[in-house]
């Protein structure tokens, strides 16, 4: 089977430069806003992790953690099947009976932001928390210490919020926030994987962090995502999340890891009740798959690669739009060097053209454009009837859902890509109107 297996895997390779993107024509070839960059390597990673039958979480899971761990300096990576179930996973852990006194209970609030993606506000409200909404920022799309201190209130627990765009909000600060004040802080890191504030990595400063490797983000997995967190208690917690809320760490196929399988007794059930089949949590299956690490693990070593690329983009189109009217450009968090997701973009409030118009030609001329995620999410029918507690006016998160959108910095686009999004924009702010 190893020789019939080698020439699968040649034919892979053979596959996959047959099928490498022609070159680019501008306003032909679409300039994507985000995607996956794969490599002949990623492609044969996971054709034999397939080829195996690894069809659950297994060895290269096991790896990936382990690797995303040492990349971060953390004790803990546990994989998930999407950065959306690692955020429910990380605030969840937060209301375990395990936590005692420090848990969250329904209730008790968690300081967000208005303006971002859902799935960093939804986690609140599945555990019958209180999202408390605080504005951002233009130009850096976080908010600022000043507003996250504001917002707090006598029942606030908990910090949740994401590094916009790449670009890391004031992480430092609001960790030391959170610690003077005994809320819990979980970053939200699934746009920022790479990034650094005052030199340290994103993702390292709060209680867990989590990563999203969904086609979008810095790396792949196809879906998938993670939390990570030094601290064991949590990680032990999360891991009982993940694994249907067992009691239970045994891996998959393997029993008795604890010597005491049969030997123990909790809640009302029958003494030496099988400790594989024993709940300790309200949990789910969110588990990755072996296949999906395998691409991750190729994936892994290429993160510095990936993020020197996405700081070339959006260095290349600062520089070409620096001084353009009507626009609103976007600037690094001071201290940070950011692993950027996207650029965004602010029409101006006097601006002689619509956002709209802007964004219709730059769709035409093949430069995808999305907006700002949900923009001020209190204005969706999603949360319509929800409990929520705002924090001040949200101005600049209603200028970002009426005005603001990004175009694309990712590692796939090449420095002619870049130059037609820079000429686009370009050739439209400054036309008469």
């Amino acid at each position: 089977m190893g020789n019939d297996k080698s020439a699968i895997l040649d034919l892979v390779r053979e596959y996959h430069r047959n099928n490498e993107s022609s070159g680019f024509v501008p306003g032909v070839t679409p300039v994507m806003a985000s995607g996956a960059v794969l490599s002949e390597d990623d492609r044969v990673a996971f054709v034999e992790a397939a080829l195996d039958m690894r069809i659950a979480a297994g060895v290269s899971s096991r790896r990936l953690e382990r690797g995303l761990a040492k990349f971060f300096g953390l004790r803990k990576a546990h994989l998930t099947n999407s950065g959306s179930s690692a955020n429910l996973l990380a605030l969840s852990a937060l209301t375990s009976p395990q936590l005692e006194e420090h848990r969250l209970l329904p209730g008790d609030e968690v300081v967000t932001v208005a303006a971002g993606f859902p799935t960093t506000v939804n986690p609140i409200l599945q555990n019958g928390l209180v999202p408390v909404f605080t504005d951002i920022e233009l130009g850096t799309y976080n908010a600022s210490l000043e507003r996250v201190e504001q917002a707090i209130g006598p029942r606030t627990r908990a910090i949740m919020m994401a590094h916009a765009l790449g670009n890391p909000f004031q992480v430092a600060e609001i960790a030391q926030l959170a610690e003077d004040r005994g809320l819990f802080l979980i970053e939200d890191n699934c746009d920022a994987l790479g990034s650094t504030y005052r030199g340290q990595l994103t993702g390292t400063f709060g209680d867990m962090a989590t990563e999203s490797f969904y086609p979008a983000h810095h790396i792949t997995m196809g879906e998938g995502g993670c939390v990570l967190t030094d601290n064991l208690a949590l990680a032990r917690i999360v891991e009982s999340m993940r694994d249907w809320g067992r009691d239970c760490w045994c891996e998959p196929g393997e029993d008795n890891r604890c010597f005491k399988r049969f030997e123990q007794q909790m809640g009302s059930l029958p003494e030496g009740y099988d400790h594989k089949y024993i709940f300790s949590h309200v949990g789910y299956n969110l588990k990755s798959t072996d296949p999906q690490a395998a691409l991750g693990l190729q994936q892994l070593s290429r993160i510095e690669e990936f993020g020197r690329a996405r700081r070339h983009n959006w260095a290349r189109l600062r520089a070409g739009l620096d001084g353009l009217p009507h626009l609103v450009l976007p600037e690094a968090t001071p201290g940070s060097d950011p692993s950027w997701f996207g650029f965004a973009l602010t029409v101006s409030p006097g601006a002689p053209f619509a956002p709209a118009a802007l964004i219709e030609h730059l769709e035409q001329s093949k430069v995808a454009t999305r907006r700002f995620f949900a923009g001020n999410l209190t204005r969706h029918p999603a949360y319509e009837g929800r409990e929520f507690r705002v924090s001040g006016p949200l101005t600049n998160s209603d200028i970002t859902t009426e005005r603001t959108f990004w175009i694309g910095v990712f590692p796939g686009l090449t420095d002619p890509m870049i130059d037609h999004s820079i000429s686009t924009v370009k050739e439209f702010v400054t036309r008469p109107h």
